[in-house]
């Protein structure tokens, strides 16, 4: 899709003379063909003042969309006409998407079109885009109004014909007709070669044919010249030739119809030349063809037996999905998922991800039945925003595991504020996949602990753990190691240790963790078992068996798998020394702090399902709007006074804070001794007296803030020896009225090159970054996920009524973090922002110190308009 040009009229042309009688009866009324051309000669005239989009596929223009604005430039009249060979496709869906926001950008307050009763597609259509729709009936004629404002409903519309696209496209992909692999050799060791190999012993059931002008058979199949040669469609074709012959390979494959490609060959953007990557990307996209790589190991799926990879080893069946951008760490990962019994149901190794990358994929494993959990080897985000979209609605049923390569603290520290000083890009990272709901680990031998637990047991319903065992020095390992994860080792229930009492032998503990001793035979773990999960205090347990004390090791594991059998609450085990699973489903490992870690991201990830899944923060009164083009309109001046961007004075960030609802502290600014001290007497007493000037970010340090100054001539007295400390780079000061009895939080935020906005909140105060106690987010938030947030902070109790303080204002401080994120998603130009410290008292908020920082930006992509990455 592009913006129509004015040579595109013999192309326009040719279009409306495909149309069918009735197609253009439908979109031109009585005047059918003849009224179509002289439109289209219209839309390519110089005078034409209207916006047109087309769209072509395979270079061939097969669809026209366009809006002509009225006078007034607010209403706008518009048409589509399409192919008769694309009807029902969606198309005339995406190009009205376009148009639409096309014409909001351009200021058209609503969108009109007349369309006869009849037509209904085109009812259909513009009823299902998501946008507001007004309807008048005249006759034979509804006219539609369609209001240009971009809402939740349009968005969750945009996302499910997206998902639907995307899933539809790969579906292809691993399950294809048939299968050519381009390249294949005759030695064994010969990439190409390998991808034939596996494909024929992973069984595939369809054709498979190799491509190699130099041989007659390979693997005992009949090899084919070149593409022209084959007898068949090819569903996919594997690419396995020197990276200077994969375009024309490339173009080959358009022209004779592959549907999808898969370049194993390296020797593109990762040696730092990107230009052919790209035009191999532009053959595909052409084409219509997905491309998976190049410089990857290519593709598998084991529920269509399609192995089209030159892994080592094939992967067993199984229920867990996996990515990975690296082909060492997927070649372990899969060995080792092997290894411990865990099968997948399907790999991709997206290598250079010119086209499929995580997002395509994890919209393709939401609806695949065989995928219960994903797991994805990340080392980049394509789009993080689309990531953070995507991952929260397939998380809310099925475990998304991850590990992100590239933990580094260096960060920019180029700005100055609290908030980007604790910005790094791994937090950046983390707020983008905690708010998300994915489950980050470290390590591949993490990703694969916990994707065991996920795929084999139900998630916990907290995180009260019972421990189970035959040794007492490994469970009070694995008792120490729950409580450095957050979770909780609670006394069992009278009842429960009556019945155990009762049951075991004399010698056993019947606390928490429970001990049979090295003598406990089998018999006796399958009844505790049972009996600890009777326990309606317990909602996981842990068993930690060391061998071959007791009945050995296959008679305890037999009677782990009958005793747990029918239960809906979490079961795992350590049977030191061995990873793998029991039965299937109860996952072992060799360690106590491997079964304690996975667990522990378990019980995270069932909180985040727990959360109220509210619906997005959007802007819906009329007065809220006029507070946001507020806003708006002072960051406009701001910036037009000063291009380059820069620190707001006190005033104005103050009257930026409160078009989203953020009350500052009243504060006065002042400019000596004297205009201090009568400051003072207005604002009321004890004072605070603050050092202002453009250089000045924490002025706490220079000694640029007075507390508690008791009367006016404090203040005057404080102002000139403040002069003195702080010298030339105090301009001016602020004062206000002390605010006393609270905690000092610090609500932030900042915006990331690549991540966009992040919210942060913590302990403020001058300690802020010294603790470094703080939690962020990707915005917009819920109150919910604002809440969460401040449960993570360690200094969390203090608001909670630490020691007998007064409890604070909570639900007041969760509502400002949620405004705070509507202000840094709606002013991209927000590049920091600090309210620190935050003060909350039982009564309320006080925002005491702002500070805000403008910078030009391009405006962000849009998350209603559909793109190709």
């Amino acid at each position: 899709m592009r913006p129509l040009r004015p040579e595109d009229r013999p192309a326009l042309r040719a279009l409306v003379d495909r149309t069918s009688e009735r197609s253009a009866y439908l979109r031109f009324f009585s005047g059918g063909r003849a009224s179509a051309h002289v439109y289209v000669d219209r839309l390519t005239e110089p005078g034409f003042h209207g916006h047109a989009l087309v769209a072509l596929i395979n270079g061939r223009l097969v669809a026209v969309a366009e809006y002509v604005p009225d006078d007034t430039g607010k209403v706008a009249d518009l048409g589509i006409l399409l192919d008769d060979g694309v009807h029902g496709q969606g198309l005339g869906t995406l190009l009205l998407e376009h148009l639409a926001l096309d014409a909001t950008e351009s200021g058209v307050h609503e969108m009109i079109a007349d369309v006869l009763a009849e037509n209904r597609p085109m009812l259909e259509v513009v009823r299902d885009l998501g946008l507001e729709v007004g309807r008048s009936y005249d006759g034979e004629q509804v006219q539609l109004r369609i209001t240009l404002r971009p809402t939740r409903r349009l968005l969750e519309k945009v996302e499910e014909r997206a998902h639907e696209a995307e899933r539809a496209s790969l579906a292809r992909l691993f399950s294809p007709e048939s299968v050519a692999v381009i390249g294949a050799g005759r030695d064994p060791s010969n990439v190409g070669h390998r991808v034939l190999r596996n494909l024929v012993d992973g069984g595939f059931p369809g054709p498979i044919y190799p491509i190699n002008p130099r041989a007659e058979r390979l693997c005992g199949l009949v090899a084919y010249p070149d593409l022209d040669s084959v007898p068949g469609p090819v569903g996919l074709a594997v690419v396995a030739v020197p990276a200077e012959a994969v375009l024309d390979v490339a173009r080959d494959c358009a022209r004779t119809g592959v549907g999808n490609l898969v370049v194993v060959s390296a020797g593109f953007a990762e040696t730092g030349d990107a230009k052919p990557e790209a035009e191999l990307l532009r053959i595909c996209r052409e084409a219509g063809m997905r491309l998976v790589g190049p410089n990857c190991l290519g593709v598998v799926d084991t529920g269509s037996a399609l192995n089209a990879s030159f892994l080592p080893k094939a992967p067993e069946p199984g229920r867990l999905a996996m990515m990975s951008q690296s082909g060492a760490v997927a070649v372990a990962l899969i060995d080792r998922a092997t290894e411990v019994g865990l099968g997948l149901s399907g790999f991709v190794s997206v290598g250079n991800k010119a086209d499929v990358s995580g997002n395509d994929l994890l919209e393709y494993w939401e609806d695949d039945d065989r995928t219960e959990v994903i797991g994805l080897y990340l080392e980049s985000f394509g789009n993080p925003r689309r990531f953070g979209r995507i991952a929260r609605r397939v998380g809310r049923t099925k475990p998304i595991v991850v590990v992100k390569s590239g933990r580094s603290t260096s960060g920019d520290r180029a700005v100055r504020s609290h908030t980007a000083a604790a910005a790094t890009p791994d937090t950046a990272v983390d707020a983008l996949l905690t708010g998300a709901g994915v489950i980050r680990v470290d390590t591949v031998q993490d990703l694969l602990d916990t994707a065991r637990l996920l795929v084999g047991q139900p998630l916990p319903s907290g995180g009260r753990v019972a421990i189970v065992g035959n040794s007492g020095g490994p469970e009070a390992l694995t008792a120490d190691a729950c409580e450095r994860q957050g979770l909780e080792v609670p006394e069992l229930s009278v009842e429960t240790r009556r019945r155990l009492r009762e049951g075991l032998r004399p010698g056993a503990a019947v606390g928490n963790p429970v001990d049979l001793t090295a003598d406990g035979e089998a018999s006796e773990l399958g009844f505790t078992l049972e009996t600890v999960l009777a326990d309606p205090g317990v909602d996981a347990v842990i068993v930690v068996y060391t061998p071959p004390f007791g009945s050995g090791r296959a008679r305890t594991e037999a009677a782990i798998d009958e005793a747990t059998r029918g239960t809906d609450k979490t079961v795992l085990a350590c049977v030191v020394g061995h990873d793998g699973l029991i039965g299937g489903r109860v996952p072992t490992y060799a360690f106590p702090e491997q079964a304690v870690h996975a667990l522990a991201r378990a019980v995270e990830h069932a909180r985040w399902r727990a959360l109220p899944d509210e619906p997005e923060p959007e802007t819906e009164s009329e007065k809220e709007r006029r507070a946001v083009a507020t806003a708006e309109e002072i960051v406009a001046r701001e910036l037009a006074r000063t291009p380059e961007g820069g620190w707001l004075d006190h005033r104005t960030a103050a009257r930026l804070l409160g078009c989203y609802g953020v009350d500052v502290v009243e504060s006065i600014g002042v400019d000596g001794p004297e205009s201090a001290a009568e400051a003072a007497a207005m604002t009321g007493l004890p004072a605070v007296l603050k050092a202002t000037g453009p250089g000045l970010v924490h002025k706490s340090d220079v000694g640029g803030v007075r507390l508690g100054l008791r009367t006016p001539e404090d203040v005057a007295a404080a102002y000139r020896d403040m002069e003195q400390q702080v010298g030339p780079g105090m301009t001016g000061g602020l004062v206000q009225r002390m605010v006393t009895g609270g905690v000092e939080m610090i609500v932030g935020g900042v915006r990331h090159a690549a991540f966009g906005p992040l919210v942060m909140v913590g302990m403020g105060g001058v300690t802020a970054e010294l603790l470094a106690d703080n939690a962020f987010r990707v915005p917009p938030l819920t109150h919910g996920e604002a809440a969460e947030m401040l449960r993570e902070l360690r200094c969390s109790p203090l608001l909670f009524g630490y020691r007998g303080r007064p409890e604070s204002d909570v639900r007041a401080l969760e509502e400002r973090i949620v405004r705070i994120g509507r202000l840094l998603d709606d002013l991209p130009e927000v590049a920091e922002l600090d309210i620190n410290p935050l003060i909350v008292t039982p009564r309320g908020v006080a925002a005491v110190d702002i500070r805000i920082r403008l910078a030009p930006t391009a405006p962000p992509p849009s998350a209603f308009r559909r793109r190709l990455r």
